[in-house]
């Protein structure tokens, strides 16, 4: 995992890279949120949907629900981004688009959008 940081309206953003899954279950989000918090002091977080489980994305594990929750448990704002266009479940992508409404959680095609998002809330 490589971590940078972007400024953008005056609020800091890790930039996560990474060829590996870093987030497979709950314990592996929080472990995520601890190291990205200890090594940039940043809440907001950039993810590519590549360092993402598969299991996230069917949402009858639950898994999503699980790990998105401990986000905004310790208060920690995220854009997974990548193309996800290929999923073909009407209730995956109500549940972008609602988490795309909302002030914490979004599902972005790019780093740019992502940037944007999250330097202004």
């Amino acid at each position: 995992m490589e971590i940078s940081t972007v400024k953008a309206n005056d609020t800091v953003i890790a930039v996560i890279k990474s060829d590996e899954i870093l987030i497979g279950d709950v314990q592996s989000a929080l472990d995520f949120v601890a190291t990205v918090r200890y090594e940039t002091g940043c809440d907001r977080i950039i993810l590519p949907k590549s360092a993402v489980c598969e299991d996230f994305f069917d949402l009858k594990t639950r898994l999503a629900g699980e790990i998105l929750q401990k986000f905004i448990n310790y208060y920690v704002k995220i854009a997974i981004i990548g193309d996800f266009t290929r999923y073909t479940s009407k209730s995956l992508k109500d549940f972008i688009y609602e988490s795309n409404q909302g002030k914490d959680i979004f599902f972005l095609p790019d780093e740019k959008s992502a940037i944007e998002k999250l330097s202004m809330n």
